[in-house]
């Protein structure tokens, strides 16, 4: 596989965008901004940790491209997902005096691209935004299907918009300053889509080259970046608003985004959440739809040998539980989960509410275990 290769995504309503994964992709951001806007006036939204060193480097490629470029940095962290953020860039916006032809590019994470995303699809109606991620669970997720969003204090993600970007710009380089935690994130989402993509040698792939991408090995990791992103194209350009098989990118999602908010925004990573959820819903698969067990250990492993081991951390399960009703997957009341038939055959399903509560309690029982043997404490806890 070369090093820099190119996704079409080409959507049902006639939108249509490209994303460039590879080791040295951000060489084309000059060329590709100029061809796909003709309008002066850029900004670049980072956060605080990003906007230093990749922030600046894509601000100079737009103005190689003859933008007049400002920044705008945001502190880092899921906190910064919020309402407020949110207004403090509209109002950076109208004092700069842009305006609905001019250009948004995010440039950090899942949560710079959400946040900028959001503000960049409210502002006078809809502004441009070119998504440059730099967080291998940006690169394979957030930029990609014009999902964009702030969080409340009852839940994550609950106030958004869709909003295709106009170009996805994934340079693999990015990479190497990642930190542990920012690696783990990405892993639960790539094994994620290795699980729910049509094909059983994505999965095969990840079980043979997890040690590789453990090892950071940059070949590999662009391919995953490309084979995961490919495949989230695909599934997007037949269900922009996921009103049907986008569904199944939710795989893991019920339970996680309950226990990053009871955790509190942060405090649970996404990736380790969504690892956690995982984990859950394989349990709750066998049950339901009479998966085979062996789809369980094979998640279990395959988690574990990628650095997301199961967490000290929980939760009331009535609180949890709470929170999966309110959250937006829910409908007319309902809990839905994405569950597996198999490694690649998957089905969205109302589950009975006393079925996820047994379940429910036979995992906080667990967790409750680990942190015993963690020494009382959760994680997050110093």
């Amino acid at each position: 596989m070369s090093r820099d290769r190119v996704i079409n995504v080409n959507l049902s309503s006639g939108e249509h965008y490209d994303i460039r994964v590879g080791s040295g992709a951000l060489g084309a951001l000059s060329s590709t901004a100029r061809e796909l806007k003709s309008c002066r006036k850029a900004v670049v939204i980072s956060d605080e940790n990003v906007g230093p060193a990749y922030g600046k480097l894509v601000k100079k490629r737009l103005e190689e491209a003859g933008f007049e470029v400002s920044d705008l940095l945001v502190p880092p962290g899921e906190p910064s997902k919020s309402i407020e953020l949110a207004s403090e860039l509209w109002t950076a916006l109208a004092q700069d005096g842009f305006s609905r032809n001019d250009l948004v590019v995010a440039c950090g994470g899942g949560v710079v691209g959400d946040l900028a995303g959001f503000a960049a699809s409210t502002f006078m109606r809809g502004l441009d935004i070119i998504q440059v991620p730099t967080t291998l669970l940006a690169m394979v997720d957030s930029s990609i299907g014009g999902k964009t969003a702030v969080n409340l204090a009852c839940g994550k993600n609950l106030v958004g918009t869709f909003h295709q970007p106009i170009f996805v710009c994934a340079d693999t380089r990015c990479l190497k300053t990642l930190l542990e935690e920012d690696w783990a994130n990405g892993f639960a989402e790539i094994v994620k889509s290795s699980f729910i993509a049509p094909r059983r040698s994505f999965y095969e792939w990840m079980r043979n080259n997890a040690q590789g991408l453990l090892e950071h090995d940059i070949d590999l990791l662009t391919d995953a970046v490309y084979m995961t992103a490919e495949f989230k194209a695909s599934v997007v350009a037949g269900d922009a608003h996921e009103s049907g098989q986008r569904e199944c990118l939710n795989y893991g999602h019920t339970l996680a985004h309950a226990i990053e908010t009871a955790a509190g925004y942060g405090t649970v990573s996404h990736g380790r959440a969504v690892a956690e959820g995982m984990r859950f819903a394989a349990r709750l698969s066998v049950e339901v739809l009479g998966c085979d067990v062996s789809v369980v250990r094979a998640t279990d492993a395959l988690l574990d040998e990628l650095g997301l081991p199961e967490i000290p951390w929980v939760a009331p399960p009535e609180r949890l539980f709470k929170l999966m009703k309110g959250d937006k997957k829910a409908r007319d009341g309902q809990i839905r989960f994405v569950l597996l038939r198999d490694i690649a055959s998957w089905e969205v399903r109302a589950v009975p509410e006393e079925t996820i509560i047994e379940h429910l309690q036979a995992w906080c029982a667990a967790k409750q275990k680990l942190i015993d043997k963690n020494g009382g404490k959760m994680w997050g806890q110093k």
